[in-house]
């Protein structure tokens, strides 16, 4: 029998990090399913999804524990049956607007009272090209209730402010 494990990496960034874990779970048996990972701010942060015969699991987290440091946390998770179903459409969406405190906070709150799950959301400022100004950009995939229609999410988003731009995305 097979199970999943999810494991989160937050580490100083350096080449190798992903090589350890790679080889501590192909050593448990494990099969790499799923990862997000990125570096920010001298940072390496990750999220992966492992698969392995239920019998290794135990092995694997204490060889991961073993890789520990004051450079590398680690936090395993067993994944349960059904944890990405969803119901309703799935939908990308691009956010732009001018930069202020607060604003993901507007959009999280905004999201959550309609019920609207974030499956993944990623966030950058820039300056804008012609005055310099700091540009807030979002790029979220989120699952819709069956009660909010693909059409009515801009909408809903831009009664945030006057000069929030949302595109959805293919």
């Amino acid at each position: 029998m097979h199970s999943s494990l999810v494991i989160t990496v937050l580490a100083d960034d350096r080449p190798g990090v992903v090589e350890q874990l790679a080889a501590t779970i192909a050593a448990a048996g494990g099969s790499w399913q799923e990862s997000s990972m990125s570096r920010l701010a001298g940072k390496f942060a990750g999220l992966l999804l492992v698969s392995l015969p239920s019998e290794q699991q135990q092995a694997l987290a204490a060889a991961l524990r073993q890789l520990e440091s004051d450079a590398l946390a680690i936090r395993v998770e067993s994944a349960t049956a059904g944890d990405d179903e969803q119901s309703g459409a799935m939908v990308g969406v691009e956010i732009v607007a001018n930069d202020r405190p607060g604003i993901v906070e507007e959009i999280s709150r905004l999201l959550a009272a309609a019920q609207i799950n974030v499956i993944s959301l990623e966030t950058f400022c820039e300056s804008a090209p012609m005055s310099a100004e700091p540009m807030f950009h979002a790029q979220a995939y989120l699952a819709l209730p069956e009660s909010v229609a693909v059409d009515d999410l801009t909408a809903l988003l831009e009664q945030l402010s006057d000069d929030l731009m949302v595109e959805l995305l293919d």
